[in-house]
């Protein structure tokens, strides 16, 4: 197990110094950091003693090293647009993103897994059919549709939900909730589903796949053949071992939840760090996409590692493997 977590951290260490040369290169590369700092009337004098005091006159290699380093201690510099710290700036917006996240997937996982047991213990009844049908729109329509179909319904012609906006948040220490008030528990309710939706039908395909398969594997004849119910063979054999897989696709799912909540977060105003970075986009705020490639990176790789650790743990098969490759 110790070596098993060593390997991968060391491929999460080169997946990190590969993104963080990406984002280098966006700060070095991708338009000159002094004239988005600096008005018209600024001399040439003075554009060179900025340039020097920033260091971009230093060797490349050197300036990767502080870059590394700064990074490290989360400190991505100051935005051209904001005139913030960008730090302090993706802290104050990671509360709404990681709530939203956070809604989206527990959405995903509580209707996506009960719909592929259900669809793949009863296949042919007319509620399996229409939720395949239902899980098919859902994975076929684009993210930013599927919101405004949301607005256009329950917040344009039905006023029951909100169009935009966090509503009203709670401060607990550094972190905002407004999971606590009913403006901020009505305001999540669309972005979580539009978010959620895709990774829903997602989870509920797979889970519906392998417990069809699973079905058919001999140890579940075996188990029928005991005089197990029903009910002992789907939910305490099949279904367990339906979930192994799943705890993969879930973990990367959860990732990318956090990494695509720009459309969603754009549909609806969210105010997160999505919305935040295509907001840097359209400014070329370099330190603020840098920032937030690199946490993106940062948060793929931590979730990569703790679902590589837990299917570990949950498939003996991957213990027995390479316990046999050790002993040859």
């Amino acid at each position: 197990m110790f070596a098993f977590i060593v390997r991968r951290l060391l491929q999460s260490l080169i997946v990190m110094m590969a993104v963080a040369l990406l984002s280098f290169t966006m700060f070095r590369y991708v338009g000159d950091p002094v004239n988005q700092m600096v008005g018209i009337e600024t001399t040439l004098a003075e554009r060179a003693a900025l340039r020097e005091r920033l260091g971009l006159d230093d060797p490349a290699y050197l300036q990767f090293g502080r870059f590394l380093f700064n990074a490290v201690q989360f400190e991505f510099g100051i935005s051209y647009q904001h005139k913030k710290d960008v730090s302090k700036l993706i802290l104050e917006r990671a509360p709404a993103t990681l709530e939203l996240s956070f809604i989206s997937a527990l959405f995903a996982l509580l209707v996506g897994i009960p719909m592929g047991v259900y669809t793949g213990l009863h296949r042919e009844s007319p509620i399996s059919k229409f939720l395949l049908t239902i899980s098919l729109i859902g994975i076929s329509l684009p993210t930013f549709l599927i919101g405004i179909l949301l607005i256009f319904i329950f917040s344009v012609n039905l006023h029951l939900l909100p169009s935009f906006g966090r509503g009203e948040v709670i401060r607990l220490g550094f972190w905002t909730t407004g999971l606590l008030t009913p403006s901020g528990l009505a305001a999540i309710i669309m972005p979580g589903i539009t978010l959620g939706l895709f990774q829903m039908t997602l989870i509920m395909r797979l889970v519906r796949a392998e417990m069809l398969e699973v079905m058919r594997t001999d140890y579940i004849k075996f188990a029928r053949a005991r005089g197990l119910t029903d009910r002992a063979i789907n939910y305490g054999h099949a279904l367990k071992n339906t979930l192994v897989p799943v705890i993969t696709i879930t973990g990367l799912q959860v990732g990318s939840i956090i990494a695509f909540a720009i459309i969603t977060e754009t549909v609806f105003q969210w105010p997160g760090m999505g919305l935040m970075f295509l907001q840097a986009v359209q400014n070329v705020d370099i330190p603020i996409m840098a920032a937030y490639l690199m946490l993106i990176a940062f948060l793929f790789v931590t979730i990569n590692l703790i679902v590589d650790m837990l299917y570990y743990v949950v498939d003996p098969r991957l213990r027995v493997d390479r316990a046999t490759t050790g002993g040859h």
